[in-house]
Formats: structure tokens, C-alpha cells, sequence
């Protein structure tokens, strides 16, 4: 067990006095249940209450006897019902039990002082008409993949995960860094797959665990769709989905199969819900709002860079390279800088986008723009000469503000650059490492520019 960045912001909901009930939501295996039991030790008392086990004499369908449902609760796990604001109430699987997802709203409004979080496998295919999450009554906060500074905890790198808290971070340490970063991209960021490297230090021997992350996904799959032929393509897009990532898609044909666009379309929006792919859509604007353009073709990125390395069998090429961005005409850098970006944001409502331009002979593409501040910040990841970077230029061009970043393989550094057409703007260029700090970064630069 290692520790997680969310815990901290758990620590920040557990002391809110507006305090309602917690959905904690992610893909299965992220290490939802892990979190919950290792922050139940900043309370007196915990209580696990996982409904696909626990037998079926409390009734969470009577929602006027929220008092008695709870002290039957405390009665059966020999809990002191006196001592509710410092217990922790952990309901498991959730939509295991019709009705339960409901009475979330009634722990808010009858009994204030208990904390609630509830968490549940496929809990985005159980909310659909017949279960309806109590709005304005409950919270909701997103786990996601273990992140580049949480993988260097897992690893007892502890040196390593200070310096990589330090603004800036220090030349001396860039080293040792990229070459952490290197391995991380190699392996990922799910819990089990890095568990088990820590414990055997032995890359070769990973193989077995993909495997078994991807088979329960794929027995999953009856799970997330609504009749046998959804259920057959949703399988399709999970085998294809790995040796497609990276790429912009169409839905017409995905895969080299015969399935339409809206069958493919609905499947790949069921898989989306359970987050194990996400569809990155684009925008033309250069200005806030940023509003992505549903109607271009979206990129698809999976759920875990590590599984997209093993199956499609880029890791023999990553162990040998030195420069990450050379690897698979540069998207496997792309896909971790992707991951990187959104490992540390618990909002459910974060998203990637990326720029592009599109005109007759004239087509430019920015990997990742972020809203911050009223403006939309470009975000390349590319290696080589500053001159090299002709999209990011285009997207300069087109906006009113003068401040891109870079992320690549050297150092951090800050660059004053023109365009072909002549207007100077500021380059940030972060090392990869930092891609998961570059608000922090901006904030810096600001300061000190």
C-alpha cells in the first residue's frame, strides 16, 4: 500500500462543515476501496459496509427510517452510535442494492453529522432511469491512475518525490527524474501493475497482470451493454482500443470492423461513462470559452499508458530509447502527458482537449490547451528546436495573449520566441516530470517574469 494525493483532499471534505455524502467514482482497479480504508485511519471509527456481501436485512428503500436503518447499521458492526462525527460510513458497491444510491440524500438531510462515502464497480452503467443520484445532496470526486509523484512514493523514491514539490525544481535533480519518469511511462500508473513491480523489480514478469486487468474488463462487458450486439462491439473497441490510442478516430468502421457509427458511437460512450477510454475532442478557438467541437473527429485515449505499452507491444522499444517522444511517432509521450495532466484533478467535470486548424492545405494541431486565468494555454509536447514547433506558432498567431508551454526531455527553461509572422511570446518548457504541476508552474513563471 502506498499513499495517494487524494487522501488529502478527502482529509479537506471530512473538515468542511457543509460536509454532504461523498461519491467517489474512477474505473475499476484504480484503487478505489484502497483510498477509502487507508483514510479511515483519520477517524475513531470505520465502518465497511460493502453491499454485494452484506445480507439483505437492511433495507435501504425506506427512506423515512434513515434514524433506525442507521442504528442498525452501527448495532451489526458494534459501533458506538454516539461517537457518529467521528465515523467513517464506507458503502461499497453500491449499485448493488436499488434504492441505496437514493438514501445518500437522506444521510444528508436527517443525519448530518455521520460521514458518508460510497463507491461502486460500473456505478456509471447503474445510473440510468431507474437509479437516480440525489442532486444537490451528494458530492462527487474522481480517482484516477496513480500519478507520476505517487508512483515515486510507491517506489520509497521519497528523496525524489520532495524534490519534485520544489519551485523550481532543481537542475541536479533533472537526472535521476526523467529517468523515474521513463520507468513510469513504461509501466504505468495501475495500483496492481505497480505493487507488483515494487515487489519484484522485474519488468518481464508484468505481462501476467495486464492480462488479468484487461480479462476482467472484458468479463465486464455484459455488464455495460444493453443487449447481445452492444455487448459485442463494446468487446471489440476494448481489444482495438489499445493498438488505436493516440490516434483521431472515426466511429464509422473503428477498428477495421463492420459496425456503424452510431452502434459504435453508443459503445464507445458506454466505455467512456465507465472511464476506461476517453474521447478528446478538439477546439478551433484560441480564446475562452473553451468549447470543444463534437462534430470533428475526437482522439482516443485509454485508460492507462502502461496497458496501451503492453498491448500493443511498444515496451521493448521504450526500455531501449533514452527520448521518450520518439516512440510511436511521438503519442506514447503524448498519451502520458495526457494521463499526467488529469492524475491530480478529483473533478469529475476535468477533460482534455486539444487545437486544431483546419483550412485547405493548412492544417496545424496543438496537442493540449487548458483554460487558466480567462485564456486558453497551448501545450505541446515535443522534443527538438523551438523553431520545429509550427502549430504551436499558428495557435500563438491566432491568440491575444503571448505565454505557450513546452513539455519535453530537457530541463526546465524559459524561452522568448517569435513566430514566422513575428509576434514574441513567452515558452515555458517543462521536463516531462512536471507535467502534473504546470498551474503551479504558471504561477511561478508569473511571479517571476
Amino acid at each position: 500500500m502506498f499513499k495517494r494525493d487524494i487522501i488529502d483532499e478527502l482529509i479537506k471534505w471530512k473538515n468542511n462543515p457543509g460536509r454532504k455524502p461523498l461519491l467517489l467514482r474512477g474505473a475499476r482497479q484504480v484503487g478505489k476501496t484502497t483510498v477509502v480504508n487507508m483514510f479511515s485511519e483519520h477517524y475513531e471509527q470505520y465502518i465497511y459496509l460493502n453491499l454485494e456481501l452484506t445480507d439483505n436485512s437492511l433495507d435501504f428503500t425506506d427512506y423515512g427510517r434513515v434514524e433506525q436503518l442507521t442504528q442498525q447499521i452501527f448495532f451489526l458492526f458494534n459501533k458506538d452510535i454516539a461517537n457518529l462525527k467521528n465515523t467513517l460510513l464506507f458503502i461499497d458497491e453500491i449499485q448493488e442494492v436499488p434504492g441505496a444510491l437514493n438514501m445518500l440524500r437522506y444521510f444528508y438531510e436527517k443525519i448530518p453529522s455521520l460521514n458518508v462515502i460510497a463507491a461502486g464497480s460500473l456505478l456509471e452503467t447503474a445510473i440510468n432511469g431507474q437509479t437516480k443520484i440525489p442532486v444537490g445532496r451528494v458530492e462527487y470526486k474522481i480517482l484516477r491512475t496513480v500519478s507520476f509523484h505517487e508512483f515515486l512514493l510507491a517506489l520509497n523514491e521519497d528523496q525524489a518525490a520532495k524534490a519534485l514539490k520544489e519551485i523550481p525544481i532543481k537542475d541536479f535533480t533533472h537526472s535521476k527524474l526523467l529517468n523515474l519518469f521513463h520507468t513510469y511511462t513504461l509501466i504505468g500508473g495501475m495500483p496492481e501493475v505497480i505493487r507488483h513491480y515494487v515487489a519484484n523489480k522485474n519488468l518481464l514478469t508484468l505481462g501476467e497482470v495486464y492480462q488479468s486487468l484487461i480479462y476482467s474488463y472484458i468479463e465486464d462487458v455484459e455488464k455495460y451493454g444493453r443487449n447481445n450486439n452492444l455487448v459485442q462491439i463494446i468487446r471489440h473497441i476494448i481489444s482495438t482500443s489499445f493498438l488505436e490510442a493516440g490516434n483521431r478516430i472515426k466511429f464509422q468502421g473503428f477498428g477495421n470492423s463492420n459496425y456503424g457509427s452510431r452502434e459504435v458511437s453508443e459503445a464507445m460512450q458506454t466505455l467512456q461513462k465507465v472511464m476506461l477510454i476517453q474521447l478528446v475532442y478538439p477546439t478551433t478557438s484560441t480564446a475562452v470559452p473553451l468549447l470543444p467541437d463534437k462534430k470533428k473527429s475526437p482522439r482516443l485515449h485509454v485508460l492507462d499508458t502502461g496497458m496501451l505499452n503492453f498491448f500493443a507491444g511498444l515496451q521493448k522499444e521504450l526500455i531501449l530509447t533514452k527520448d521518450i517522444d520518439t516512440v510511436y511517432k511521438g503519442k506514447i509521450a503524448e498519451h502520458i502527458v495526457g494521463q499526467e495532466l488529469l492524475a491530480t484533478k478529483y473533478n469529475i467535470l476535468n477533460e482534455l482537449h486539444f487545437w486544431v486548424r483546419e483550412k485547405p492545405n493548412s492544417t496545424a494541431e496543438v496537442d493540449f490547451v487548458m483554460s487558466y486565468n480567462s485564456i486558453i494555454i497551448p501545450i505541446e509536447v515535443k522534443s527538438g528546436a523551438t523553431g520545429t514547433l509550427k502549430s504551436l506558432h499558428a495557435f500563438m498567431d491566432a491568440t491575444t495573449h503571448a505565454f505557450a508551454i513546452r513539455i519535453y526531455g530537457g530541463q526546465l527553461k524559459i524561452d522568448k520566441i517569435s513566430t514566422s509572422n513575428g509576434k514574441e511570446y513567452t515558452l515555458l518548457n517543462l521536463p516531462f516530470y512536471l507535467a502534473g504541476r504546470i498551474e503551479e508552474y504558471i504561477d511561478w513563471l508569473q511571479k517571476s517574469l
